[in-house]
């Protein structure tokens, strides 16, 4: 499970690095996502989010069933105390439920990155568009009579505002997808330190695992003696 969540969050991580920088892997990426949202793509997608939401809650539900075991264990101190295995146990889920917290998160960040990008070019699109039949008037101007250059005149006022509107648009899409960038790095640099608690946590799993076993030895030699 843990191996499939680390493939999901570096595959996601990919994707959102692919969408930060303008690369031909942009417009791969930006391809097969228009193509996952048409037809069935977003039932899909909801029905993985669900999936995983109710797994996320499922972990959730056993950490907490962890932690009120302990309470009802209290050492000598009167504080709640976890045995190893419960130790293992709680850290595995509270990694699992960490990873796909952040891959949701990084779903979500990919998301609004596709819808950034898109409104971005659209606007770019309809500037360019306004720039264009802004020069048309201009020509227009020049060439014709007084009075259709009073309304070209008119146009081109109309105009220039609508290209002051679609500049300022652009500009806060810009922000928004710095945000989103930002937040996409963030997300990815956490994914990282979650890989090196896997590997402690492996690591304390095979300490603990040689530590039972020993303690089983042990029990079994202070048997033997006592039969004897």
């Amino acid at each position: 499970m843990i191996q499939l969540l680390f493939t999901v969050l570096a595959a996601e991580a990919a994707v959102a690095v692919a969408l930060l920088f303008k690369t031909p892997l942009r417009k791969l990426a930006m391809l097969g996502l228009d193509r996952l949202k048409q037809g069935r793509g977003p039932v899909m997608v909801r029905t993985v989010a669900a999936t995983v939401l109710v797994v996320l809650a499922s972990s959730l539900h056993s950490m907490a069933k962890i932690q009120g075991r302990a309470a009802g264990e209290l050492d000598g101190a009167g504080a709640g105390v976890l045995t190893p295995t419960d130790q293992v146990l709680f850290a595995r889920h509270l990694l699992e439920a960490s990873l796909m917290g952040y891959s949701l998160f990084l779903a979500l960040v990919i998301d609004r990155l596709h819808n950034y990008i898109r409104e971005i070019r659209g606007l770019k699109r309809n500037l360019e568009a306004a720039s264009k039949q802004n020069k048309t008037f201009e020509e227009a101007k020049i060439l014709g009579s007084s009075d259709e250059s009073k309304s070209h005149q008119k146009d081109i006022a109309s105009l220039n505002e609508e290209i002051k509107k679609l500049k300022c648009q652009l500009k806060e899409k810009a922000n928004e997808t710095k945000d989103a960038e930002s937040k996409a790095l963030a997300a990815q640099k956490q994914s990282e330190g979650l890989m090196l608690e896997y590997n402690r946590l492996v690591e304390d799993n095979n300490h603990l695992h040689d530590r039972l076993q020993s303690g089983d030895l042990t029990l079994s030699c202070s048997d033997g003696k006592k039969n004897t």
